[in-house]
């Protein structure tokens, strides 16, 4: 394995996000950059509401939440999350009334996005936790798209197995039908079940979501856009059903680092197992399996970040920049 990196200094990290949201021929950016101590100050009187023992199963396979990542990077992301949400509540109210109808709440929806192993799993389920605490949307739930993934048979008919989480690979339609659903305040809405195990969707089992307060919805391209037909018709976007988007950022070579150590972990644990779709690589040498994990990162995960999920990034609400230890050094927020 490569060394460590060192963390990057907050203000410089800041003063390059500057630099990214801000071409040097613009004299504006779209986005507020803060520095950590800057965005942790924002969290004002925010309670801390995880207990230690949460932080744990909160934590993924190689990133351990600490309490100072949540009190001064989640909490001020749940307090203005939080006024986001009452927002879009009291908007949704006014616009009901005006057309003279009676709907029920509507899910708030948040996308989170960014390449694999940055942390995307983790941010959700924090955000889920943290914002199911505060007392005017108590029923936060989360899905992640890889369960609107086609199965491994359709995509090995498709030719697609080494493009699996390109944005080929995903049923966009049925993706699109099932959030259309959940913000349309349909009481039951059902969502195909993807199992990391066996690395294919699980047949017969399905997700229910009922008319939650907010909805996580997690994935590599959930900020991805579609080709605009010339006539002008109707293309949606997955991300037009989302009230606030977060992409999770960080240096490629980073991410490379982070997935060596996720794959060469798993590998002395989950992929033991007889019944693990990657259990093949639990017998290689050492070498051998860290060799088949670089080909893997580079030859699908990197040029899929490349081509499909880093062009998204400035179509977030906002962005979380992190850093060789998992720790979130700046944060850059889109203007209203």
């Amino acid at each position: 394995m490569s060394s460590k990196r060192t963390s990057e200094d907050p203000k410089a990290a800041a003063s390059r996000l500057e630099f990214i949201f801000q071409p040097p021929d613009l004299q504006f950016s779209p986005y507020r950059v803060f520095d950590r101590e800057s965005w942790a100050r924002l969290r004002a009187d925010t309670p801390m509401t995880l207990a230690p023992k949460e932080l744990e199963q909160l934590s993924g396979v190689i990133e351990e939440l600490s309490v100072d990542e949540v009190e001064e990077i989640y909490l001020p992301m749940s307090r203005l999350l939080n006024l986001y949400v009452a927002a879009a509540q009291e908007l949704h109210a006014v616009t009901t009334k005006f057309l003279g109808r009676k709907d029920g709440k509507v899910p708030f929806i948040i996308g989170v996005a960014g390449s694999v192993a940055v942390g995307k799993s983790t941010t959700a389920r924090v955000l889920k936790a943290l914002l199911a605490r505060w007392p005017d949307h108590p029923r936060v739930d989360l899905i992640t798209t890889d369960g609107f993934l086609y199965p491994n048979a359709e995509l090995d008919r498709r030719g697609l197995m080494n493009r699996k989480g390109f944005p080929e690979s995903f049923d966009t339609a049925r993706l699109l039908n099932f959030l259309n659903d959940v913000k349309s305040g349909k009481q039951h809405v059902e969502a195909p079940v993807y199992s990391h195990f066996h690395y294919d969707i699980l047949p017969g089992q399905k997700m229910v979501i009922e008319r939650p307060d907010i909805l996580i919805v997690e994935g590599l391209n959930v900020l991805q856009a579609a080709r605009l037909p010339r006539e002008g018709e109707a293309i949606p976007f997955v991300s037009d059903f989302f009230d606030f988007s977060i992409f999770m950022d960080a240096d490629p070579a980073v991410i490379e680092e982070w997935y060596l150590e996720r794959f060469m972990r798993l590998r002395s644990t989950a992929f033991r197992d007889p019944g693990a779709y990657f259990h093949r690589y639990a017998s290689l040498t050492h070498d051998i399996a860290y060799g088949r994990a670089l080909e893997l990162w580079r030859d699908i995960n990197l040029k899929n970040l490349e081509e499909n999920i880093l062009p998204t990034r400035q179509r977030a609400s906002l962005i979380m920049r992190k850093t060789a230890n998992h720790r979130v050094d700046s944060v850059a927020l889109r203007k209203l």
